[in-house]
C-alpha cells in the first residue's frame, strides 16, 4: 500500500540519485572562505518514483493506501490515462486497460483525457475526464464527464455528463467532491485554451451543471505574467513555430472544511480568490450576484494545484521556487518545504495520518515547451512532507 511502501522508498531514493534529482551535496568553498547560500524551507521525503507512461498531473490516494495518477492525453500517444501505482512505483492501467482506451465514438465508456481525480468521504474515486484525446481542441460530443469508480470491484460506477457546461474551447482542469448529509456537488476548474477560464457546479443528484464566472478576472489567464520554473520562462515554443506566451485560466481549487467556502486560481496569476459554493449552484443566483460575491485574497505566487487542511489553511504549490507553501485565515502566508526535485509542483493530497504529498509532474519539460523536444526524465518523483492537521475532508 502506498502509506507503507520503505521498500520502495528505499528504492526512490537510490533511483534519484541515479537520475540526478537528489539534492547535491554541498561543495567546500576554496580556501575554507564561507560563502552565503540560499536557506532551506524545510525538508521533503521521497514518497516514491512513479514510472509513468506520461506527465502525471493529478494523484489521489485512497484511505487504505492505494495511489492513482492521472496523465492527460495531451497527445494521441499517451497510452493510458489513468492508472495505478504499483509496490515497484510501475504505474498500471486503471480500472482496467479497456476503459483507458480511448473511444471518441463511444465516449462515455471510455477515458479521454483525465487531469484529475479525488476520493470522496466514502473513499469513492471520482475522475474528471475533460474529453480531449489530442489535448486540444473542442472537446469530444459527449466526452466531457465525471466517472464515479468502485474501489472494491475496480469499476465505473457511474457517469455524469458535463456536456451542458462546456464551451468548444474548454480544458477541465481540476476537480472537487464534496459529499455530506444534505449535500452531493462537485467543483471544476476550466482553465480554457485561451484567456477565458470558468468554474462547473453539478449536483451530483440531479446531473445539473451550472457554468459560473466565465469572463470574470478571477477566473483569466492574467495578461503580461510569465511563469518561471527550474529558472526559465515557460513559453510555448513548437518546433518550428514562434515562441508565445502560456495562458491559463481557472486552474487550482480548493474547498474549506465547512464545504461553504470555495478556493481558486488561474494556472497564469498570482493571486488567490475565493467566492461562496453554495452561491454556484443556486438557481436563484445571477451570474452577476455570483461575481460580486468573489473575493480577491491577495498574492500567492504562480501555482498549480491547491488543497485545504481541517483548520482551513490554504496548501499552494509554488512552481516558481520548487516548493509548498500554506496561507493562513488571517492571510499569512507560510512556505513550509522546498526540494529540487519537486519539478512543477502540481497536486496535493493530504492522508489521514498527516502527510502531505504533492506530485513533481514536469509539465515545463513538455515538448510544446522545447521545441518539441522531450525533456522529461521518467520516473515522477511524488514528495510527502509532515503537517500538523488532519485533512480537510
Amino acid at each position: 500500500m502506498a502509506l507503507a511502501r520503505r521498500d520502495v522508498i528505499a528504492h526512490g531514493l537510490t533511483a534519484a540519485a541515479a537520475l540526478g534529482l537528489a539534492r547535491p551535496a554541498e561543495a567546500a568553498p576554496a580556501g575554507g572562505t564561507q560563502v552565503a547560500t540560499s536557506r532551506s524551507a524545510g525538508a521533503m521525503e521521497l514518497a516514491l518514483l512513479a514510472h509513468a507512461p506520461s506527465t502525471p498531473t493529478g494523484l489521489a490516494i485512497s484511505r487504505s493506501g492505494r495511489l492513482f495518477v492521472m496523465m492527460p492525453r495531451f497527445d494521441a500517444k499517451v497510452p493510458i490515462t489513468v492508472g495505478e501505482v504499483a509496490q515497484d512505483g510501475s504505474v498500471l492501467p486503471y480500472p482496467s486497460e479497456a476503459a483507458n482506451r480511448p473511444d471518441p465514438t463511444n465516449p462515455q465508456t471510455s477515458l479521454l483525457h483525465v487531469p484529475n481525480g479525488v476520493f470522496d468521504r466514502d473513499d469513492t474515486l471520482w475522475l474528471l475526464d475533460a474529453g480531449l484525446p489530442e489535448g486540444k481542441g473542442p472537446p469530444v460530443p459527449g466526452g466531457a464527464k465525471l466517472v464515479q469508480v468502485d474501489l472494491a470491484e475496480n469499476r465505473i460506477r457511474r457517469i455524469v455528463p458535463l456536456e451542458s457546461g462546456i464551451t468548444p474551447s474548454s480544458s477541465l482542469n481540476d476537480l472537487r467532491v464534496d459529499i455530506r448529509e444534505g449535500r452531493a456537488v462537485a467543483y471544476i476548474t476550466d482553465q480554457g485554451q485561451g484567456e477565458e477560464g470558468a468554474i462547473l457546479a453539478v449536483d451530483l443528484r440531479s446531473g445539473r451543471v451550472v457554468r459560473r464566472l466565465q469572463g470574470h478576472a478571477s477566473t483569466r489567464s492574467q495578461k503580461n505574467l510569465v511563469k518561471f520554473v527550474e529558472h526559465q520562462p515557460v513559453m510555448l515554443r513548437p518546433e518550428g513555430g514562434p515562441e508565445k506566451p502560456v495562458q491559463g485560466g481557472a486552474n487550482g481549487i480548493a474547498l474549506s472544511p465547512d464545504g461553504g467556502r470555495l478556493y481558486y486560481a488561474p494556472l497564469i496569476g498570482r493571486r488567490l480568490y475565493a467566492v461562496d459554493a453554495a452561491s454556484l449552484l443556486d438557481p436563484d443566483a445571477t451570474d452577476a450576484e455570483v461575481a460580486a460575491g468573489v473575493e480577491d485574497l491577495g498574492e500567492k505566487g504562480m501555482t498549480g494545484g491547491l488543497t485545504t487542511d481541517a483548520e482551513d489553511r490554504v496548501y499552494l504549490t509554488l512552481q516558481e521556487q520548487n516548493a509548498v507553501a500554506r496561507r493562513h485565515p488571517d492571510g499569512r502566508i507560510e512556505v513550509i518545504a522546498s526540494d529540487e526535485r519537486l519539478i512543477w509542483a502540481d497536486t496535493f493530497w493530504i492522508t489521514p495520518d498527516r502527510w502531505l504529498y504533492v506530485s513533481a509532474a514536469q509539465v515545463n519539460r513538455r515538448p510544446e515547451y522545447n521545441g518539441g523536444a522531450d525533456l522529461q526524465k521518467p520516473p515522477y518523483a511524488i514528495l510527502r512532507v509532515r503537517i500538523d492537521a488532519d485533512p480537510a475532508g
